[in-house]
């Protein structure tokens, strides 16, 4: 079926079949300098479903940032029907700075959906919530640990909502974990304005890993297979295992203050008693073990190499997960 209605982004109008990249500019950087956030917008002919790819909602979340670039570069984002917006940026002043926060210092996942006339990350989300989110059915917000946590790769859908645990299911993740949403941020306001938004977390802050991109990447096609959406010149890699279903996790933290040893275990399931790292001192007086107290699978790893006594430094299941098939 053809699509004769434009959407309007921004107040710009892209008609089925355009393609357009809009350069939003929010508020200019001290110097007057402009900051735009360029906003890519492919539109088939035919119609369909419209999908947004976003990231870098904390600007030092690299990692997500580099899964929605090659969505872009590897022509992913070019649809059979329907529309794909793709941010590769949202928070291009944190980007910029290497940083996790805006320039007012707020974190702009804490604010949405944001106010017309408060502050600069509040007035950004509202842009996001008037602009974007009208016009999108579905969407995957990529994220990265942060301050050194690095995250296996995951989904994050809240519990008892059918309709997710389709699209988890189909994204497909090496795990998926039902957590809550958490008040101001743009996963919250998306469920509130009935958007169905995955939340991908995988690898740390300040850092790509070609693994975790690969599994975003990969994600997103079998999503948009899914979906109808995705051009048959694009080839579809199904995992080899479905993905890992978790309910209950617990940080595990540093009994004492030193510097980390980590023994790699990121991804692995571990039984109980396993040495998952040492704790050191800089002068070689004592070796504490950090052991697994239960078996579970460790889905976090803090990979600063200095921690201190009650820093998190694992984040493990609680109890042997299993698929959930509801």
């Amino acid at each position: 079926m053809k699509n004769n209605t434009p959407i309007i982004i921004f107040g710009e109008t892209i008609l089925p079949g355009e393609s357009r990249t809009i350069n939003v500019e929010i508020a200019r950087l001290h110097t007057t300098t402009k900051l735009n956030i360029p906003v890519i917008v492919r539109r088939s002919k035919l119609e369909g479903p419209v999908v947004l790819f976003s990231a870098g909602i904390h600007g030092d979340e690299i990692n997500g940032i580099e899964v929605v670039r090659q969505l872009i570069s590897k022509r992913i984002n070019r649809p059979s029907r329907g529309t794909i917006i793709c941010i590769p940026v949202i928070n291009m002043y944190g980007f910029v700075n290497k940083s996790r926060e805006f320039p007012d210092g707020r974190d702009l996942n804490r604010v949405f959906p944001g106010s017309k006339k408060g502050s600069l990350a509040s007035r950004f989300a509202y842009n996001i919530v008037e602009h974007i989110l009208p016009i999108i059915d579905y969407a995957v917000d990529f994220h990265a640990g942060g301050a050194s946590r690095f995250n296996a790769p995951q989904i994050r859908i809240t519990e008892n909502n059918p309709e997710l645990k389709v699209l988890a299911d189909v994204f497909n993740a090496p795990f998926t974990l039902y957590s809550k949403n958490i008040s101001g941020s743009f996963r919250n306001t998306s469920e509130k304005a009935n958007v169905k938004m995955l939340l991908f977390e995988g690898g740390k802050s300040l850092d790509i890993n070609n693994e975790v991109a690969n599994e975003g990447v990969m994600g997103a096609k079998r999503l948009l297979h899914y979906l109808k959406m995705l051009d048959a010149k694009q080839i579809v890699e199904e995992a080899e295992d479905p993905s890992i279903y978790i309910k209950h996790s617990v940080w595990l933290r540093a009994k004492c203050s030193g510097l980390l040893h980590d023994f790699n275990m990121i991804g692995r399931f571990v039984t109980k008693g396993t040495i998952l790292a040492i704790i050191t001192d800089p002068f070689g007086k004592f070796e504490q073990k950090v052991k697994a107290p239960h078996d579970g699978f460790i889905i976090n790893a803090n990979h600063s190499p200095i921690v201190y006594e009650g820093d998190a430094i694992y984040h493990m299941s609680k109890n042997f997960p299993d698929h959930v098939d509801e």
